[in-house]
């Protein structure tokens, strides 16, 4: 059975959709006026797909699988839906840091301190990702009200070189924060990569395949589960590059002190 398109959510019911149903999927061509950011342009954002060319494997994957390449970073921000609107947003990256999950998240790699290759200075600094990170932001804020937030930043990228690739091995699952984004930054010679996002409690669900270059799926993590499905490939080998961003009231998710 074919994978549906995409329920696209108008740009003026994006809060009420995360309210209401816990997801919303936004297309590119309405990302900045759901931001409030006029920067946050395709134009923009292509350049910043270069980036994805220039990723080192995943060395922690367990099973010794070679289809994942990854860079990660972290970020603070604040005042992104205050008084003075985009412009008292601040936006702080923070020292490189290891990224980790409790067993209760991901079954799969949860438990284990991840050190990642940092995003690139330029990439983390690029205008256009500065704005998406403060529209997103305030896009939380409607959501869980205004607060700090800590932020992940995760470039992927799955290969289907060796055969299969798997966007989430974990399977289905929640990653222990407040809002998840996920957003297709290209897809390439490759069938599968079908988006599932189920509640949480319930049996409502939706399947999809984002295909349109920056659409993004927003997640409110505290009510959905999601996983993406392998992809394999198409006429020769291809590749399914995705930015995931995580955002966390409270503090980043750390390993208990006594953690290897």
């Amino acid at each position: 059975m074919p994978s549906p398109e995409p329920p696209l959510t108008p740009p003026h019911l994006v809060d009420d959709a995360l309210r209401d149903q816990g997801s919303a999927v936004v297309s590119v061509t309405d990302l900045a006026a759901v931001l409030g950011e006029p920067m946050v342009t395709l134009g923009a954002l292509q350049r910043l797909a270069l980036s994805w060319d220039d990723l080192p494997l995943d060395e922690h994957l367990k099973g010794g699988g070679h289809y994942r390449r990854r860079r990660h970073a972290s970020f603070i921000i604040d005042g992104a839906d205050g008084a003075d609107g985009a412009d008292g947003a601040i936006v702080r990256l923070v020292p490189h840091r290891a990224h980790w999950q409790p067993e209760s998240y991901n079954a799969l790699h949860g438990g284990i301190v991840r050190w990642f290759a940092p995003i690139s200075d330029d990439v983390a600094g690029a205008d256009v990702l500065q704005s998406l990170l403060r529209g997103l932001a305030r896009v939380c804020d409607h959501l869980r009200g205004s607060t700090r937030w800590y932020v992940e930043a995760h470039q992927f990228r799955i290969d289907t070189t060796g055969g299969i690739g798997q966007p989430t091995p974990e399977g289905a699952h929640r990653d222990g924060v407040d809002v998840v984004v996920v957003m297709v930054v290209d897809r390439q010679h490759v069938i599968g990569g079908e988006t599932r996002v189920f509640a949480q409690r319930g049996t409502s669900g939706v399947r999809f395949t984002l295909r349109e270059p920056w659409s993004a799926l927003i997640l409110d993590d505290e009510r959905v589960v999601h996983e993406t499905t392998a992809i394999r490939p198409d006429d020769g080998p291809g590749h399914r590059d995705t930015l995931v961003l995580t955002f966390r009231r409270g503090g980043f998710q750390d390993p208990p002190t006594d953690a290897g």
